[in-house]
């Protein structure tokens, strides 16, 4: 089950809490009542390799075809 994120209304305070993708967002905290409310958090994504860079996909600068395409 995924985790989401859920910060004290009141003191600010950040929980990670385990629930179905299914279910509503908690209101309140399921152990203590406290209210709280979902926060977005960034994904934990790394980009490593070829083909994800901006020159990575441009053209040569030659004008002709890229070299990558078997051509003389």
């Amino acid at each position: 089950m995924p985790t989401y994120l859920y910060k004290n209304i009141e003191t600010g305070e950040v929980y990670e809490l385990t629930q179905s993708m299914r279910d509503d967002a908690y209101t309140t905290h399921p152990e203590t009542g406290v209210a709280i409310k979902r926060i977005l958090a960034r994904p934990g994504i790394a980009f490593k390799g070829s083909g994800f860079y901006v020159n990575d996909s441009r053209k040569s600068e030659g004008g002709g075809e890229s070299k990558s395409k078997g051509g003389e």
